[in-house]
């Protein structure tokens, strides 16, 4: 084995070298506790360190394997857990001063699944408070810093899972995606973020694990470690009444071995959202769907506007927010002011406001369905600007025009979400200033290998390289 430390390695490799005895959990598990140590102090990606537990586990992992136990697919692998997912023994805080010392006692679904997959709990990372926005600070453990430049934002809401790949500190992270909290960060931190079909990941026990808004998902630094992550998570549970096991099977082997794409037909569209972004964003988000095209897709530059989903989602997540904190309302001045003003819209969203966004939605949908009839693909920005300094926060205007909200800069993202449908972000490549570059992929439903299939062609393509300065290990 080289001498290449085990947490910069694919979580595929890690996994092979474990189960062949090349190499251990534990050592997996001190690699990446050391690229912690050394890189967490600055970019505050970790909330929550648990080496005890971590170290145990990875100490069981090993044993198990020498007594010729089970080895699932992520066995002796070091994950890291966003702090609004419920972890047995280890703190949960949800980013927020009320939950400081909330230790859960029973894992959530998801954490369960990728446990019994062998996977190693490392530890939690930072959110804003409640996953409520798109840029990860928080009253309590602050700002989590880009480890391509530590001055700027990694997004949100998964923003510290994100920087904690991006970093090398773990090789995977769990999160979720709601308007965009999985894609987002992982454009804004140059990795692989993808917001599975809802229904597929379960999301008990979270009050809304009926709705198709929320959902969790994997980052990773490539498009076939999404893939082996997603893998491990997906399921039927009756946790949840949308639970359903995917139409596919050997995602990773099928992401992995991709060479080409002939056939596949692909539409980039610049603009779904009606709101124009940055020239070096869509430079480079054209040249990755031109990459496509030199793997044997048709690449065609479309027109779709979906611009009427602002509104809409506007209205659907003001309702959303009202039910996720509802134990909050009558205490909003205990939450941060974001968060409380969130609420406070939500509850003038009138059930009128809700049959509009709903007709929208069902629009959308069909929209969506007959464009999916004449290509299998369609391929966008991520985000309309680049990561922003911690400093100035998100934009209320792009290239000059004004946004009706202080959420519309994620519409790219949140429109998807509307529809129900399955996104991945991949690098796209760096700006002129050095900052990731994400491009989204979206397909119908169920559509995973081909959009994953199509990141990783995408990354064979276009090699970002790692965060310069030394702030990766």
């Amino acid at each position: 084995m080289s001498a290449q430390k085990l947490n910069q390695r694919t979580a595929a490799e890690i996994a092979r070298l474990v189960r062949s005895r090349e190499a251990s959990a534990v050592e997996a598990t001190r690699d990446c506790l050391a690229a912690i140590a050394r890189l967490n102090p600055v970019l505050n990606a970790f909330c929550t360190i648990a080496t005890d537990q971590a170290l145990a586990a990875a100490e069981a992992a090993d044993q198990q394997l020498a007594r010729g136990g089970p080895c699932g697919p992520l066995h002796g692998v070091p994950v890291s857990i966003k702090d609004v997912t419920a972890t047995a023994g280890i703190r949960t805080t949800h980013g927020s001063p009320m939950l400081a010392h909330n230790v859960p006692v029973s894992d959530a679904a998801v954490v369960t699944r990728l446990k019994q997959a062998g996977a190693i709990v490392i530890g939690k990372t930072n959110t804003p408070e409640f996953a409520a926005g798109a840029n990860t600070v928080n009253r309590l453990f602050g700002a989590t810093r880009n480890p391509w430049d530590v001055s700027r934002s990694v997004g949100g809401s998964t923003g510290g899972g994100a920087a904690s790949v991006a970093a090398c500190m773990v090789p995977l992270a769990e999160g979720t995606d709601f308007g965009g909290s999985l894609r987002i960060p992982a454009a804004f931190c140059g990795v692989v973020g993808l917001r599975p079909t809802p229904g597929l990941v379960p999301g008990a026990p979270d009050p809304l694990c009926w709705d198709f808004g929320q959902t969790h998902g994997p980052i990773a630094r490539t498009a076939s470690d999404c893939a082996l992550m997603l893998e491990a998570m997906v399921g039927l549970t009756d946790e949840s009444p949308i639970s359903m096991m995917p139409p596919w099977a050997r995602l990773h082997d099928t992401v992995a071995n991709v060479e080409a794409l002939p056939g596949v037909r692909v539409a980039y569209v610049a603009d779904i959202s009606r709101l124009a972004c940055t020239s070096e964003i869509a430079d480079g988000c054209l040249a990755a769907a031109r990459a496509l095209g030199s793997a044997g897709a048709t690449v065609d530059q479309a027109s779709l506007d979906l611009s009427d989903g602002r509104e809409a989602y506007l209205a659907w997540r003001g309702a959303w927010m009202v039910a996720q904190h509802l134990e909050y309302v009558p205490s909003l001045e205990s939450l941060p002011a974001d968060l409380a003003n969130n609420i406070r819209e939500g509850m003038q969203t009138s059930t009128l406001d809700l049959a509009r966004a709903e007709r929208t939605r069902a629009a959308l949908w069909t929209r969506l369905r007959i464009f999916f009839g004449q290509w299998d693909l369609l391929i966008t920005p991520t985000t309309l600007v680049p990561p922003f300094t911690l400093e100035a926060g998100p934009p209320r205007a792009i290239g000059g025009q004004l946004l009706a909200s202080y959420i519309d800069w994620v519409a790219p993202t949140s429109i998807i979400t509307l529809c129900g449908l399955p996104a991945v972000s991949v690098p796209a490549g760096l700006t002129s200033d050095g900052l990731p570059i994400g491009v989204q992929i979206i397909g119908p439903r169920f559509s995973e290998p081909s959009i994953l299939a199509a990141a990783q062609v995408i990354q064979r393509a276009i090699d970002i390289g790692a965060p310069p300065g030394g702030l990766h290990d």
